[in-house]
């Protein structure tokens, strides 16, 4: 048995404490408890990604002479990530959900927010009605990647995933009772059910306190409810797209990649499908799927989301068909300034400021408290920069950002003025720029590499612009066995 076994076998058997010698979960002992446990689950749909170091960056020309993706050395933590992009059925089922919740309860404005900008599909001179008018909605596009979403909503409905994935999980272990007509007041929420102990989606089957044998809710400790949904980081989005654990032998990549396969073309090198398409993306200009008889990659616009080949982590389209939002915000130096270990840009925090009557205090769009002094902010558990909020171009102190004197002032400098050098000079790029990566249906081949990288404001969508989930992978690096 290896070291490792070892150590997991003797973890999760172990029936006192090392330290105090009490036994766990004896009625008698004070309430020491230890609840068996020896692996996360997989949330439905998600594909487990062992993580370690790797090159992130352009392993290419940078054609687009940004220098925004300077090769360096990083390290990714395991985490899982969806099989697929979503899906026009999945987001169908998401809507429809919101509708049944929101809708009957006149907020209607929930739902519609919802809704794909099926406009975003409209060519001054093409023709894209049939698009515009059946692409999200006929059957026939249902296993289609859904467009038209903004960064905005991809995190919401990882959100509402979060839920409703722990909600199934409670009602298949009989911790809670199933909700079929969900409302505003009543639908599972994963966060108002930890919090609150008598949260009304519990079932008469219950977990009991080892000493007090008090009833309670399952809990974070149990390990059997899910961690978050959520976008992948930049890093891990990348990490993934590169597949090297099928490209590596003894802690030494066999071949650097360009792609998500090896090799420097886009067909299929094997003898069976020699010179098929891997990926779906622009061949060249007014070629978008190849000619009648031989079509290239046959699809036009996007292919179904379990099309061509998936990576060595079990990927599909990681380097075509759509685009994909990630989590972070864009910065053209991030390269510079993020972690070696799990690096990512978008870390922002502050601690609450309570009033004088108890309330948390409100704050605007950038954060600030009106008629509050500068030395009364803080950003918790940032010790660089003094207190910078490390978001900007003009970093330095949260002072560095504001113009207290001119509060009323709308052109005074606040963080959407980054980059500004004098009063005419303005930046596409704000706090609300986010990443997105990998090359879709409208794409030449270089954006496929997955170390490329574009933003696009939050609030913002595309018809070639898609998304997937991740989740982090909690514990060991290395997923054990059951």
């Amino acid at each position: 048995m290896s070291l490792l076994a070892l150590m997991l076998t003797f973890t999760s058997c172990k029936e006192y404490s090392d330290k105090t010698g009490w036994k766990y979960n004896d009625a008698e002992n004070g309430g020491f408890e230890r609840y068996p446990f020896v692996e996360q689950e997989t949330g439905p749909g998600l594909v487990f990604i062992e993580g370690g170091t790797f090159i992130m960056g352009n392993m290419e020309e940078d054609v687009m002479k940004d220098w925004d993706a300077i090769p360096r050395r990083v390290t990714v933590n395991s985490f899982y990530m969806d099989e697929t992009e979503i899906s026009n059925q999945d987001w169908q089922d998401y809507v429809r959900w919101l509708e049944i919740v929101f809708v009957n309860a006149d907020m209607k404005v929930v739902y519609d927010n919802a809704l794909p900008d099926e406009n975003v599909w409209r060519e001054k001179l093409g023709y894209d009605e049939d698009l515009v008018k059946y692409y999200y909605r006929y059957p026939g596009y249902r296993d289609f990647p859904v467009v038209g979403i903004s960064w905005l909503q991809a995190t919401n409905y990882a959100s509402w995933r979060t839920d409703r994935s722990n909600e199934k999980i409670l009602v298949d272990e009989g911790y809670a009772n199933w909700n079929q007509n969900p409302t505003v007041e009543g639908y599972f929420n994963t966060e108002a059910y930890l919090t609150y102990e008598d949260y009304e989606a519990s079932s008469d089957k219950r977990l009991q306190y080892i000493s007090t044998g008090d009833y309670r809710n399952v809990k974070l400790e149990d390990g059997i409810l899910l961690p978050d949904y959520r976008l992948p980081t930049e890093a891990e989005w990348e990490y993934a797209a590169l597949g090297l654990i099928g490209n590596s032998m003894n802690e030494r990549v066999v071949e650097r990649r360009v792609y998500p396969w090896n090799g420097q073309y886009v067909r299929s090198e094997s003898r069976k499908y020699y010179g098929n398409m891997i990926t779906n993306n622009r061949r060249g200009r007014g070629d978008y799927m190849g000619q009648a008889g031989a079509l290239n990659d046959a699809a036009v616009p996007t292919a179904p989301v379990m099309s061509y080949w998936p990576n060595d982590y079990g990927l599909y389209n990681m380097a075509g068909n759509v685009s994909e939002w990630v989590l972070d915000v864009y910065r053209q130096s991030s390269h510079d300034d993020v972690s070696e270990l799990n690096p990512y840009r978008g870390n922002y925090y502050m601690t609450k400021q309570l009033l004088e009557d108890g309330t948390v205090a409100e704050r605007d769009s950038i954060g600030r408290v009106p008629m509050v002094p500068v030395s009364d902010f803080k950003n918790d558990r940032r010790r660089n920069y003094r207190q910078a909020d490390n978001k900007n171009y003009l970093d330095g102190d949260y002072a560095s950002l504001l113009d207290y004197d001119s509060y009323d002032d709308p052109t005074s400098v606040t963080s959407d003025n980054m980059y500004r050098k004098t009063s005419m000079v303005f930046s596409l790029v704000s706090d609300h720029s986010r990443v997105y990566k990998g090359g879709s249906w409208k794409d030449i081949y270089y954006w496929s590499a997955p170390a490329t990288r574009r933003f696009l404001d939050e609030d913002e969508s595309t018809d070639y612009l898609g998304f997937r989930c991740a989740m982090s992978h909690l514990g060991s690096p290395v997923k054990k066995k059951k």
